[in-house]
């Protein structure tokens, strides 16, 4: 196995054993094209839609992961038009970092996950 495939892997099993039901690597077609998801993980009225990003401290660039952020937001909007519910996109990193929104996109690094998954709706609409 590959590490970013652990890596979402490991993301994944943090996110059931918060009582979400996961799908990995969502697939969907719109009038865009193909797009995936890395993580679908679905809560009571939460859904998040999770790419797991191995950015490290010495690879990490403000500009790339605001990048990423951007794109996935896009591709969330796009997902919701497909399923017909609101959507949370997230950006879980490696990176030792605080908890920020960007373009309507969560970037949680990994050690926050936890944190972020225990206390979720207090961070939904404190970034809201």
């Amino acid at each position: 196995m590959k590490a970013w495939e652990e890596f979402e892997k490991f993301i994944k099993d943090i996110a059931e054993y918060h009582g979400f039901y996961t799908e990995h690597r969502v697939i969907f077609k719109d009038d865009y094209g193909r797009s995936e998801i890395d993580i679908l993980a679905k809560r009571f009225d939460i859904i998040l839609a999770i790419d797991a990003k191995r950015y490290t401290q010495s690879w990490y660039r403000a500009s790339a992961i605001k990048r990423e952020a951007k794109k996935h937001s896009k591709r969330c909007r796009r997902f919701e038009k497909t399923i017909g519910k609101k959507v949370i996109p997230v950006i879980v990193t490696l990176i030792d970092d605080e908890i920020f929104k960007y373009e309507g996109c969560l970037v949680v690094p990994v050690d926050k996950f936890n944190d972020f998954l225990n206390n979720i709706h207090f961070y939904l609409e404190e970034l809201a």
